[in-house]
């Protein structure tokens, strides 16, 4: 299966938008070159290009599935196109086109064996065309060049848009996502699994922060987890969460979000529909916006007859023309190479000095968009973790540079700091352990294996309850490590409580090594773990050694049995980064 290239003299009137879809394309296919020559020669020997009046000799059907953004105006050229009597081989072209979103699409064509019923496909990135071809299994796809573009932008109510500084304040992807945390704004954004306008700009998140930040995964793992908690399942559906007024009491429905990732077409959209809510304001990221860019896409192009091939290349030449780019610079769109419509990105939100008319960022790489959507399914799918927290005396140790906060004050402080990354859905408990605990057990569960969103009868959520017992964690004076027996334990009730469509996983924080010497041995310890690990139940242990006095190869050969991983860190404020790490890491595998 590959995809192809219709000839560069039919192409429409082109974008701009630079995709990497071109690297995809090969040499264009015999069938193709033979019916858009045919095509060509019968075009001049009866005009068939013009445009001759009403229709009503046999016509020429075209099925179109297009991104529900850009099908309200393919309609209104088609339909131009029927009562103008536009004829492709001396029959009257009449294109019907179905809205579907792209991922919906993608999931179909990418079936083995998949008949679509429709010619032509325009979603409203390339990225859905890259997933079809990545499959392998589904039909072959032409490439007919991009009929628009719109770039990505940070939308948000008026009053909002004051708070950061609109219009003179200008921001970096990274910038605007931590500005919008910092002013208690809730962002919400399309679900990146169902949306390119949210993987797109999760990429570029993660691009920014990687200039910038030596942490960047866990800025941007955080940002998932932010975007997570208000995500929407589609573009239509994360305009919905806007507030219907900028007003106090709006502001303060925990259901809204007045600052959206969104196109600068959904924000026109919005802005010219008749709404009920505010206008939106547009921040565009100064270090480049990601662009929808809106391949039309042959389908099955080498199964089409050379009137079908035709029929799809007549109606892409005729979106390139000059009525049918107004319809869609009417719908928000950008269309041609140069600078954007001063109307179009007005009557968006945009204004200057926000760099709307800078060039946008190179898109991603098939790679780096599924190194995105693999963050996103990890960090925002809901967890089960088991957290379990060394208590032995050594937690008492001061840590160099802190001031005299031992290795227990800076590992709760960035227990705390991890907690808050959390989802209301995601599931955590916490175990401590140091020897003889609860009678000869070397462990006590302090809290439950629950939601974090859970509340008791007193009307405290099960976060108030856990964030409570990592405050109170406390070294146990003179208390040795009891960690094999612990780990037996603690895996054994992980495994026994297994949540199914979760990420299941044990978190170990130790600091030293096992000193019970009446303990099952490590290499017991090994040999159990691996008959109870099962790869349709997967339950990494993830084991970070804290401190320098940490049994780092101990942990390293006990997370191997379980296909988990182990990390040593020398400050525990390192914590929270490498657990998220870890976590990104393990649910990859």
């Amino acid at each position: 299966m590959g995809r192809h290239s219709l000839p560069d003299d039919s192409a429409p009137g082109g974008t701009g938008a630079r995709t990497r879809a071109r690297r995809r394309t090969v040499a264009i296919s015999t069938a193709l070159v033979l019916a858009v020559t045919a095509g060509t020669v019968a075009a001049l020997r009866g005009d068939l290009l013009s445009f001759d009046g009403s229709c009503d000799g046999e016509t020429m059907p075209l099925r179109v599935v297009a991104s529900p953004d850009i099908a309200p105006a393919l309609r209104i050229v088609a339909g131009r196109a029927r009562a103008d009597g536009v004829r492709t081989d001396g029959r009257c072209l009449d294109v019907r086109v179905t809205a579907r979103p792209g991922y919906e699409v993608a999931g179909e064509l990418s079936r083995r064996g998949a008949r679509p019923g429709y010619e032509v496909w325009l979603p409203d990135s390339s990225v859905w065309v890259e997933r079809v071809l990545a499959s392998g299994t589904g039909p072959s796809l032409g490439d007919g060049g991009n009929v628009a573009s719109s770039p990505l932008a940070l939308a948000t109510v008026p009053s909002a848009a004051e708070k950061l500084g609109w219009p003179r304040r200008t921001y970096t992807w990274t910038e605007l996502t931590k500005a919008a945390g910092k002013a208690d704004l809730r962002l919400g954004a399309a679900d990146p699994a169902r949306s390119a306008t949210g993987v797109l700009a999760l990429a570029r998140i993660g691009a920014s922060a990687e200039k910038r930040d030596p942490s960047s995964d866990t800025l941007v793992a955080a940002t998932a987890k932010l975007l997570a908690g208000h995500a929407a399942d589609g573009d239509e559906e994360v305009l919905a969460t806007l507030p219907r007024a900028d007003s106090g009491a709006e502001k303060g429905d925990p259901r809204g979000n007045p600052a959206l990732i969104v196109s600068e077409q959904a924000a026109h959209a919005h802005n010219q529909g008749g709404h009920l809510g505010p206008d939106l304001r547009l921040f565009y990221p100064e270090d480049g916006s990601a662009l929808l860019d809106y391949p039309y896409t042959l389908v099955g192009e080498d199964t089409l007859t050379a009137g079908q091939t035709r029929a799809a290349t007549r109606f892409m030449t005729l979106l390139g023309t000059g009525d049918s780019l107004e319809v869609l610079r009417e719908h928000g769109f950008r269309t041609g190479g140069g600078p954007p419509e001063p109307g179009v990105v007005r009557a968006a939100g945009a204004r200057a000095p926000q760099p709307y008319a800078a060039t946008p960022a190179e898109p991603p790489t098939a790679e780096e968009v599924r190194a995105t959507l693999s963050l996103w399914t990890i960090t925002v799918q809901s967890a089960r973790l088991t957290t379990v927290v060394d208590a032995s005396d050594s937690m008492s140790a001061p840590v160099p540079g802190r001031n005299g906060q031992t290795r227990m004050d800076v590992t709760k402080a960035s227990l705390l700091q991890a907690l808050a990354t959390f989802t209301p859905k995601d599931e955590i408990g916490l175990w401590e352990f140091a020897r003889q605990l609860d009678g000869d057990r070397d462990y006590r569960r302090l809290v439950g294996t629950e939601r974090l969103g859970e509340r008791t009868a007193g009307g405290a959520t099960h976060r108030d309850r856990l964030a409570a017992a990592f405050t109170g964690l406390a070294p146990v004076p003179d208390g040795p490590t009891g960690l094999y027996d612990t780990v037996l334990a603690v895996y054994r009730d992980a495994n026994a409580s297994y949540a199914k469509d979760r990420f299941n996983a044990v978190v170990l924080l130790t600091d030293g090594a096992n000193q019970d010497p009446g303990s099952i041995s490590r290499k017991a310890l090994v040999e159990e773990l691996r008959e109870l690990a099962d790869p349709q139940r997967p339950v990494p242990l993830i084991a970070i050694a804290v401190g320098p006095d940490a049994d780092k190869r101990s942990c390293e050969q006990i997370a191997a049995a379980t296909g988990g991983s182990a990390h040593q860190v020398v400050d525990p404020a390192e914590i929270h980064q490498v657990l998220l790490k870890a976590i990104m890491s393990a649910g990859s595998r």
